[in-house]
């Protein structure tokens, strides 16, 4: 997978960290392989990755932004509802060990922590990095198809009717924000579609 272990290298390096950090890298992989999921995968990882590429220039700190990427899925249990704060921490212990700077290590950890979606992002790496995390809902129909249908892959041992009604609460919260894309790039590719497979899932 070249095109994943160019993207870590130049974040890892850019970063100052200490080694050539395969361990991490290869670890980090290994978790987006676990075969309890089937959304927040590698696919995904590799999806995020490339359209990070395409934007890198909106970032203030691309490389914390790229990592910030790379690790804010690394912990993914179901039905847990702390994965993103578990993920940010284990950003922050193995960047801390690597030697890269503590003020560096910190944002990457609120960035990790801005993709819980509670909030607006604060700053334009962390509008960047929810963006291109979100960028999912604004995929063409039959990949916005295949992501609901794997969400309920992951979420196969909740009742029908249960995941119908929750997954209804996320998607309807999703459609009722006045604008979905911080960055007006993305928004001006994503919003309008965005829009309409939320509007279509939920019919």
């Amino acid at each position: 997978m070249p095109a994943f272990e160019t993207s870590w290298t130049t974040a890892w390096t850019a970063l100052g960290a200490q080694g050539d950090g395969l361990a991490e890298y290869r670890a980090l992989l290994t978790r987006y392989a676990e075969p309890h999921r089937a959304y927040h995968t590698r696919q995904h990882l590799a999806e995020c990755l490339a359209l990070f590429e395409q934007y890198r220039s909106l970032a203030q700190q691309p490389a914390e932004v790229c990592l910030a990427l790379w690790y804010h899925d690394a912990i993914y249990d179901i039905p847990a509802s702390d994965n993103e704060e578990r993920s940010a921490a284990l950003a922050a212990t193995e960047l801390a060990a690597a030697g890269v700077p503590a003020n560096a290590v910190a944002r990457i950890r609120e960035l990790i922590l801005a993709t819980r979606h509670a909030a607006a992002p604060a700053g334009p790496d962390a509008a960047l990095l929810v963006d291109i995390d979100l960028a999912i809902l604004g995929a063409d129909p039959a990949r916005f198809a295949e992501y609901e249908a794997q969400i309920r892959r992951e979420y196969q041992a909740v009742p029908e009717a249960l995941f119908r009604s929750k997954r209804r609460e996320i998607l309807q919260t999703f459609l009722d924000r006045p604008q979905l894309f911080c960055c007006p790039a993305l928004a001006a590719r994503f919003e309008d579609a965005a829009r309409a497979n939320l509007r279509r899932a939920l019919a």
